[in-house]
Parts: structure tokens; sequence; C-alpha cells
């Protein structure tokens, strides 16, 4: 996938988000294989996605980082912040990070800030955050279910020859708009072949959040 990407012509370094280029990035999965298109509808994360933001949420983004030895880490941030302005009362955002390798603290696993969740805005963020970070450790295969308002960062990859990938399924609140704009992102051929749950879900058809708006009307009018 990687390679496909890059081959595209689009470039697997970020700078505004990575330090060096040994962190590659891969951006709309959905549109390089059938198979990460299982992957972001598969059942087991849907259980997860439904108990943390409800039935009503929509596919945000789909993206990979492969972390090589000598990689970095990137700024210390919450996805949801990227996403919503403060105060976050709840969860409207979400990870499911599936684990390709398996990961530990050497080979650059995601360093997060134990308890971030709570955080309501930036300001209560602890003095040094980055160093009150913990790695996660999980074998190749597992999934890492994250509320998005905890904070964050790639971890660096000490190792000499060890490469740690993940993929990050972002799910989001129908209410939120999504990070990318599936309609603009995917060829009219993927949108062609995907499901019409999938479908639905990128947000690809005339309706997002009517169903909330009629749930709502539902139950004013049952205070009348």
């Amino acid at each position: 996938a990687a390679d496909a990407f890059a081959r595209s012509g689009a470039s697997t370094f970020m700078p505004e988000l990575d330090p060096n280029d040994r962190n590659v990035r891969v951006f709309n999965l959905i549109e390089l294989d059938e198979i990460f298109r299982d992957l972001i509808m598969h059942p087991v994360a849907l259980d997860w996605v439904r108990m943390v933001l409800g039935e009503h949420y929509m596919i945000s983004n789909f993206t990979a980082n492969i972390a090589l030895p000598g990689s970095r880490s990137m700024a210390l941030h919450s996805d949801q912040a990227l996403v919503a302005p403060e105060p976050w009362i709840a969860a409207w955002s979400m990870n499911i990070i599936w684990c390709l390798d398996d990961v530990y603290e050497a080979n650059g696993a995601t360093r997060y800030l134990p308890g971030s969740h709570r955080f309501q805005t930036a300001a209560e963020l602890p003095a040094n955050p980055v160093r009150q970070t913990v790695a996660f450790e999980a074998t190749a295969g597992s999934i890492l279910v994250m509320d998005g308002r905890v904070w964050h960062t790639s971890g660096a990859n000490v190792t000499q020859d060890d490469e740690r990938a993940l993929l990050f399924g972002y799910y989001s609140t129908d209410f939120v708009r999504p990070q990318v704009n599936w309609n603009a992102l995917l060829s009219t051929a993927t949108q062609a072949q995907v499901s019409s749950e999938l479908h639905r879900r990128l947000g690809l058809g005339p309706i997002a959040n009517v169903r909330v708006a009629a749930e709502v009307l539902a139950r004013s009018r049952g205070r009348d």
C-alpha cells in the first residue's frame, strides 16, 4: 500500500507531522485495496465503535503509519482536538488501531497520556506531558481501541532493523465533519464498488445526520 501510494505521486513523508522521513504515512487506504474496505467495517471493530460513539457514526479517515528504524516522535496531540473545538465533554471520535506487527516501546509503539480522555480543555494538560506518556504493547493481529480525547504521540523506533506498521481507522459522530472528503478523494470506480453500508458511513450519499434530527424532533413532540 505504501508503494502504491508513492507511485500515485503522493508523498509518504509529512514534515508538518514528523521530524524525519523514517515515519512512512499512507493515506486513502480505502482506495488502495479491498482488504482495507473490509477492515474498516470489521464487525469486531464496529462493535467497539458503537459502544463508544453509538449508532450514528461516520468513517472520518483510514491511514497507516510505518515506523522504520530511526523514526522519531511527532508532537503530542488528541485526535478529537484536531476536529472539534473545546470543551470536549464526550467522546465524539475514536481510533481502532490495527497492529500489523508486534508493537513495543523500542520499535515505536504509540505513547499515550493515561487519563487524558477526561481533559475537557488543552489547559488541563500537565507540565511536561510527554514525559508522563507510556507506550502500549500488543502482538501482531491485535487491535487497540482509543478514545479520540486521549493525548498521544508516535513513539521513536530505536531498533536496528524492526519495522512497526499500524493502521488507524478513525471514526467520529455524524455531526463532526470527517477529516477527509470521501466524495472528492475516492475514485468513481471505488465509490461504485463499496457496499451500501460503507457507502453510507463514508457520507457518500445525499444525507448524513438526518436520522438524528428526526429523533430529536420525535422526542420534542413527545413533550408537547
